[in-house]
């Protein structure tokens, strides 16, 4: 696409493997637009959303024998809201204004931050990708997190996975391929990790819908507007909605590490240790400058030379560890997930058998365990193949899903 009256273009765009129908813009998709343009929709409204690995210190041995106690106090607090998770309206101005660094100092003393080891949080902040790049605003926030009319705010979205295809998943270390990346992330066969699948909730959606209409408002009379339905930002515009779409994409780095935390902090009641690290976090729903370029990612994954991607099948499939290769023709990414074979709506009038499958997966929607069954998937497999010969990614690590949660 292009602007009436503005330099502003795209130069090239791609499709990663996993690429299937979406809003809008089709999801696998990757859009390099000169660095004077944006086009919010090409990101969508599920700003900034991403994977979050990290270990437990635990076996398989270990929590197959505890399955059932893992099982019921991570419900309660992932999916029965049984979570105390506080924050303050200072504490949200200095995450969009400061930065991850500036809110991890003004943590209140309650809740579950009085069992958050806070050095760890502040050191995992360099394994985000992307995170650092952001500028940002809390102007462009919604005004519920800015309140200063109560000590302590407790969002309703903060610590939760939200809908669709987005989980909490332990997952076990099935196979290495990769001994030097395994050994460097300390991951060995039979460990238990945990995969947070999430994004910035509400919060994104509130920019997004906002940036998506703004867009097409600006757009200039008397000019035929695009078929595709479309609308790109430039100039000051632009830059505003960069602000806007950096302040949801820290709050949904705040989102996953919140669901870590909980997580974390069950391992440690039930085991009596916390052993765990952060692997990587890395968006797949963003806008990145990256070689003079907005390179606009929507279920893509960053794939540059030598960093880490998360790369998901289904609940009933294996997720892999790959390395990024670099490559240029495919603007420095790779697919974030196996990708849809079926429509949500499909998957609801299969045969009702399907749903008493042995997936383990736990929910309180009976229509997500039908929506997001593993042959609503593409097998895994050829998508990693396919990346491989193609010289995106480098495999690393495969893990198998262990038990899964879905909101």
């Amino acid at each position: 696409m292009k602007l009436p009256d503005h330099p502003g273009y795209v130069r090239q765009t791609c499709a990663t493997p996993d690429f299937h129908p979406g809003n809008g813009v089709p999801v696998g998709a990757v859009v390099a637009s000169t660095p004077d343009l944006v086009i919010p929709a090409a990101i969508g409204t599920d700003i900034s959303c991403g994977m979050r690995l990290l270990t437990t210190g635990l076996t398989l041995e270990q929590a197959e024998a505890n399955k059932d106690v893992i099982t019921q106090r991570l419900t309660q607090v992932l999916l029965q809201n049984e979570r105390d998770v506080p924050l303050s309206a200072q504490a949200f101005t200095a995450l969009f204004d400061g930065g991850p660094a500036d809110y991890v100092s003004t943590l209140p003393s309650a809740g579950l931050w009085t069992r958050t080891n806070i050095p760890r949080m502040v050191q995992e902040i360099d394994r985000c990708i992307g995170l650092n790049e952001h500028n940002s605003h809390s102007r462009y926030a919604p005004p519920a997190l800015l309140a200063t009319d109560r000590a302590l705010l407790r969002d309703p979205c903060l610590g939760t996975p939200g809908s669709g295809n987005h989980f909490i998943e332990l997952q076990v270390v099935d196979s290495v391929v990769d001994r030097h990346v395994a050994w460097q992330q300390g991951l060995k066969t039979g460990d238990i990790v945990v995969m947070i699948h999430s994004g910035s909730r509400d919060v994104g959606f509130y920019v997004g819908r906002r940036w998506m209409d703004r867009a097409r408002a600006e757009w200039p009379a008397g000019h035929k507007h695009p078929q595709s339905g479309l609308y790109g930002l430039a100039g000051g515009l632009a830059e505003e909605y960069l602000q806007a779409m950096g302040m949801a994409a820290r709050y949904a780095w705040l989102n996953r590490v919140t669901i870590a935390e909980m997580v974390r902090v069950c391992f440690a009641d039930l085991f009596h240790q916390d052993d765990s690290h952060l692997v990587v976090d890395v968006p797949h729903n963003i806008i990145l400058r990256e070689h003079e370029m907005n390179i606009h990612r929507k279920g893509a994954t960053p794939a540059h030379a030598g960093a880490l991607a998360l790369i998901p099948g289904s609940m009933g499939d294996y997720t892999w560890l790959a390395v990024g290769c670099g490559n240029s023709e495919w603007l420095w990414s790779c697919s974030h997930g196996a990708g849809r074979s079926q429509r949500r709506q499909a998957m609801r009038s299969r045969a009702t058998e399907e749903s008493t499958l042995p997936w383990q997966c736990v929910t309180l929607r009976e229509e997500r365990r039908l929506e997001e069954a593993p042959a609503a998937y593409k097998d895994i497999a050829p998508v990693i193949e396919a990346q491989q010969e193609a010289g995106l990614i480098q495999p690393a690590v495969r893990l198998r899903p262990w038990l899964t949660f879905k909101g």
